[in-house]
């Protein structure tokens, strides 16, 4: 049954999907770019026969109720302090974080900002910022992550990732169905500037490389990710000082979208040990 359609925190609506057992441990899962929230579709009915309760919000910048103009508008701490006015919203102390790519990161933050709020974290893909930043040197990551310095600058990256985006997408290992659609989200007016606008807005947040993480941690890396090495990810365990659980599957980087089983009875068994 869904509940919950849109939150409001201030003047930004955002789209979100409440679904599940209504007295179902919550868990929020948060997509990457140039994703939304249906990245989690073959995913959530697993969580919800596990008995659990899913919260899936369209982010800062991908509800087009929620896609301020300015940069500054999507600096990191402001992303995590979307994700706790969500569970303000439906009224939960709690819950277990689940986040794939930028995602990931919000929920690395989230996590180590407001251990309080989170019951455990799964972080897909993404590593530990920390870790993130310590592997550019002695491997190849800086140079995987050239996209990151080409994104600052002004209109140009609109200019030359727009029209190539479906087609970088499925070369990337993307499902086609998948990649026209986030493309299509991606060509309303303002979202594309609005994606990137979180990458811009990395040298502005304070919250950019967070502490270390004490909650129940499992983090889920696929050995063939084409933008995050192995170094990032062997290094992120010195950034978990709690429960810590490393896990390497044979896929790529689009984990939501091919792995749902896999991942679906990893996030089950997270939620469950920290119950």
């Amino acid at each position: 049954m869904s509940r919950l359609r849109q939150f409001r925190r201030g003047r930004l609506v955002f789209d979100v999907r409440d679904e599940g057992p209504v007295d179902g441990a919550p868990v929020v899962l948060l997509h990457g770019f140039p994703q939304d929230g249906t990245s989690w579709d073959r995913v959530v009915p697993s969580l919800h026969g596990a008995g659990l309760r899913t919260l899936v919000p369209d982010q800062r910048g991908y509800s087009p109720g929620a896609r301020p103009l300015e940069r500054a508008a999507y600096r990191l701490e402001w992303l995590v302090a979307d994700v706790l006015a969500l569970l303000d919203a439906v009224g939960a102390p709690r819950a277990h974080l689940v986040g794939h790519d930028w995602g990931g990161g919000v929920a690395w933050a989230a996590a180590a900002a407001h251990p309080g709020r989170v019951a455990s974290l799964t972080a897909l893909s993404t590593p530990h910022p920390r870790a993130f930043l310590r592997s550019m040197a002695g491997s190849t990551q800086l140079l995987r992550s050239w996209y990151m310095g080409f994104f600052q600058l002004p209109r140009l990256p609109e200019a030359v990732v727009g029209p190539r985006l479906e087609a970088s997408l499925r070369g990337s290992g993307l499902p086609a169905e998948d990649a026209a659609r986030y493309a299509r989200r991606m060509a309303e007016p303002g979202a594309l500037t609005a994606g990137l606008n979180w990458y811009r807005a990395m040298p502005l947040s304070r919250a950019a490389f967070p502490s270390a993480v004490t909650v129940p941690t499992t983090y889920i890396w696929g050995r063939d990710d084409f933008a995050l090495v192995r170094r990032a990810a062997e290094l992120t365990a010195e950034h978990v000082e709690g429960t810590y659980r490393f896990v390497e599957i044979p896929a790529g980087h689009w984990l939501p979208e091919t792995e749902p089983e896999e991942l679906a009875e990893l996030i089950v068994e997270q939620a469950g040990e920290a119950a």
